[in-house]
C-alpha cells in the first residue's frame, strides 16, 4: 500500500517486511515515494528493534515499491517503523505543486503542452512546446503563477474510475509516471487545473510560497525550457 497516494503528509508509519534480499526491502505499506521520471525518491530510515537502517533510494521493481538501505540486516516478517526525511519530501511537494501551477498557466495562456518536467531540491525545470519564445512573457507567466499561489487555493486528491477519467479533456497533459490502479489519481487545483498524477503535493497553493525564475533556454524548434526555484 502506497500511503503517499492518499496522504502526502504522513511522515512516519508502521509496516511489516514482505520481502528482503540483501539491502533491498519491500513493505506491506509505505509512505516512501519511489523515484519516477519527474520526482526523486524519498530518503529516510527504517527502524527495527532500535536498529536503524538508512533508506538511500526507493524504486519500483516488478510493480512493487523497493527500499534500498545502506546495509543488509532486515528480514521478511520483521516489523519496522519508517520515517521519511520530511524536509526533503516537503520541498518536493511544494516544487511538484508549483510545476502543476506553472504548467497550467502556460497551457491556459498559450495552449502549449508540457513535454517534460524535472524536480530537484535546488531548482526544477519545465519543458514545453511553444513557437514564440519571449523572456518577458515567461516572467509574466511566473507572476501569474505567483498570484495563484498567493490566493491559497485548495489542492485536492481525487480518485476517478478510468472510464470517467478519459472523458476529462487534457487530463494526461503532463508526462508523469503513475502506479497502475483501477482508478485514476487526479490532482485538482481549485479553479485552475486537473491532472492525472502519482506525485506528492501540498494541500494549498499558499504552501508553495513563491516561484523564482532562474533562467530560460531555447532547446530547439518549439522546445522551450524554464528553470525555477522556490522562495523559502
Amino acid at each position: 500500500m502506497a500511503i503517499y497516494l492518499e496522504d502526502s503528509y504522513v511522515k512516519d508509519f508502521e509496516a511489516d517486511i514482505t520481502a528482503a534480499t540483501k539491502n533491498y526491502v519491500a513493505l506491506d505499506r509505505t509512505s516512501f515515494y519511489p523515484h519516477s521520471g519527474v520526482q526523486p525518491s524519498d530518503t529516510g530510515i527504517l527502524i527495527n528493534r532500535n536498529e536503524k537502517f538508512n533508506v538511500l533510494v526507493v524504486e519500483v521493481s516488478n510493480k512493487e515499491i523497493v527500499h534500498i538501505t545502506d546495509r543488509a540486516g532486515l528480514s521478511k516478517g520483521d516489523k519496522v517503523h519508517g520515517c521519511i526525511d520530511w524536509d526533503r519530501r516537503y520541498k518536493f511537494m511544494r516544487s511538484h505543486t508549483a510545476c502543476h501551477i506553472r504548467s497550467a498557466v502556460i497551457y491556459r495562456d498559450t495552449g502549449a503542452k508540457i513535454t517534460g518536467n524535472q524536480i530537484d531540491l535546488d531548482r526544477s525545470r519545465i519543458d514545453f512546446n511553444l513557437e514564440n519564445f519571449e523572456r518577458d512573457l515567461m516572467r509574466n507567466y511566473i507572476e501569474e503563477a505567483n498570484q495563484i499561489i498567493e490566493e491559497d487555493r485548495p489542492v485536492r486528491i481525487k480518485f476517478t474510475p478510468l472510464a470517467e477519467a478519459i472523458q476529462i479533456p487534457d487530463l494526461m497533459r503532463l508526462a508523469i509516471e503513475m502506479p497502475e490502479r483501477e482508478e485514476t489519481r487526479i490532482i485538482e487545483i481549485n479553479g485552475l487545473d486537473m491532472q492525472a498524477c502519482g506525485g506528492t503535493h501540498v494541500k494549498r497553493t499558499g504552501e508553495v510560497k513563491k516561484l523564482l525564475m532562474v533562467k530560460t533556454e531555447n532547446k530547439g524548434k518549439a522546445n522551450r525550457r524554464i528553470y525555477f526555484s522556490l522562495e523559502g
